[in-house]
């Protein structure tokens, strides 16, 4: 994998990372926010 390309990767992560945040923080109910959670942590996604 060349520098580029692990740029492009990091990017993806770390905008994927800020939309599984919002959509936690902003989940109607704490059941959909567990879901979300659960799903987050299923599909291997970190978030900060």
């Amino acid at each position: 994998m060349n520098i580029a390309a692990k740029i492009r990767a990091r990017r993806v992560e770390a905008r994927t990372r800020k939309a599984v945040t919002r959509a936690i923080e902003q989940a109607a109910t704490p059941s959909m926010r567990h879901e979300l959670i659960t799903l987050a942590q299923t599909q291997h996604v970190t978030w900060r």
